[in-house]
């Protein structure tokens, strides 16, 4: 996974001020690969959608993947033709390394894109940009998977479309419903934040940018789209599949072990600029509660296994004390990294002294109740004793919680955010948005996997 090379933090929403005339507010890139049939009707058709109905300055953007055929002269012949028309041209098959390289080139403020069979209903492409230049979202989906959309398509493609969203679910806990609907948008902001970090260069491009996205507290829209299924779709089923789950399993490790940057990402509490001057108000608290709760649970129940194995050895006191100390370190250990997200070994000695001292709060606390019980009983069964335990423990758990967020872990103070800075769609000298010679980007990436 890339992580270092992302530019910042996420940017704060903010509605898009009014364009200059002739600036495009909204680019549109569609990707091809050996499409010199399919090209002039798609574009010729959304060109004429956009033109008739978006209220924006617009541009559609072909971007020709290393195509062979004649898809090069029928993209220079519109971009020729077309007001708003524009050819770009890449040396290297993939549509995540097309979309890469044009959205991160591009100066409108919001970039979208669609597959260029058109199998979804353009009228929902202005549903779709809408919650992005409010300032209301960050990305946008189509969903086909939504109740109210209306799909038309194979039950072979049906399966493996909801087998694959269920994966992800499963997975890598991802809440949005459709990863594959070729119909997404982004906010150029965003995007030059979250693309860096984006590895694949094929058809796992929009799941890897949307699970990044998800994970970094952005906002992603879902539109019910119309959808009807391309039975000559050149999309290689199988091999494709077998990418994604490749995808899968090389993003949910990045996950796993902390590889990536996500919390670099993270807004400053609230997006509303009235949030931004707020004082003391905790980070990440919700989060961190559900970690400390699954780290304690399983603590606990690592705890206990101690207990009941050093009791047959040693005394109650004893082996109290024993099993609270090996499970105090483990505990200090996963909370330091898992709850509170503290990296590197820096600090962790201190970390496991200050973990230490919550640990003799929690010896005081359960031993002094077993001390109870046995003075209220002269001899109580093992039960009773794991049940006053576990009693202790729960007192002593909240405890642990307030000392861990306010003294061993506490939260260190965000820096003070910059002002946003207008999108350069905004900014930029109105120009004629058409490009009638094909325009070459070599992106820097130059990975030789062939993501079709």
């Amino acid at each position: 996974m890339r992580t270092d090379s992302s530019p910042g933090s996420l940017p704060a929403r903010e509605h898009l001020p009014a364009a200059a005339a002739g600036t495009p507010v909204l680019d549109v890139v569609i990707p091809v690969y050996n499409e010199e049939k399919d090209l002039e009707p798609c574009v010729v058709r959304l060109h004429e959608h956009l033109s008739r109905t978006f209220p924006y300055a617009f541009r559609i953007t072909v971007a020709d993947n290393a195509s062979t055929d004649g898809t090069p002269r029928v993209a220079a012949r519109l971009a020729a033709g077309l007001a708003a028309v524009r050819s770009v041209r890449l040396e290297q098959k993939g549509r995540g390394r097309a979309l890469g390289a044009v959205w991160s080139a591009s100066d409108a403020p919001v970039l979208a894109y669609m597959d260029v069979d058109l199998s979804t209903d353009l009228n929902a492409l202005l549903p779709l940009v809408a919650p992005l230049i409010s300032g209301h979202s960050d990305l946008a989906i189509g969903s086909r998977l939504a109740r109210s959309s209306r799909v038309v398509r194979g039950a072979k493609r049906e399966f493996i479309s909801r087998g694959y969203n269920l994966i992800l679910r499963g997975s890598l806990q991802a809440r949005f419903s459709d990863a594959q609907c070729g119909f997404k948008a982004i906010r150029r902001d965003v995007a030059r934040v979250l693309l860096p970090l984006v590895e694949d260069t094929g058809w796992f491009f929009d799941t890897e940018m949307l699970v990044l996205a998800e994970r970094a507290g952005c906002r992603i829209h879902e539109v019910p789209v119309d959808w009807v299924d391309d039975p000559d779709s050149t999309v290689h089923l199988v091999r494709t599949a077998t990418d994604d789950l490749k995808g899968v399993w090389r993003v949910g490790r990045a996950l796993a072990t902390g590889s990536l940057p996500l919390d670099r990402l993270v807004r400053p509490f609230g997006d509303d600029p009235r949030d931004r001057d707020l004082t003391g108000v905790p980070q990440g608290l919700a989060r961190q509660l559900v970690g400390f709760c699954v780290v304690g649970a399983l603590s606990t129940l690592f705890y206990l296994l101690l207990y009941s194995g050093f009791r047959h050895v040693a005394g109650s006191q004893l082996a109290n004390a024993l099993a609270l100390l090996v499970s105090a370190v483990a505990n200090t250990a996963a909370n330091r990294r898992l709850t509170f997200g503290v990296r590197g070994r820096g600090g962790a000695v201190r970390h496991q002294a200050q973990g230490l001292v919550v640990f003799g709060i929690g010896l005081v606390l359960t031993s002094g109740s077993l001390a109870a019980l046995s003075a209220a009983t002269a001899d109580p069964d093992h039960s009773t004793e794991l049940a006053v335990l576990i009693a202790a423990n729960l007192a002593a758990t909240v405890l642990r919680f307030l000392l861990f967020r306010a003294w061993v872990f506490p939260d260190t103070a965000p820096a003070a955010p910059t002002a946003p800075v207008a999108p350069a769609a905004v900014t930029a000298p109105a120009a004629p948005a058409a490009v009638t010679a094909p325009v070459s980007v070599r992106p820097a990436d130059t990975d030789p996997r062939d993501a079709r």
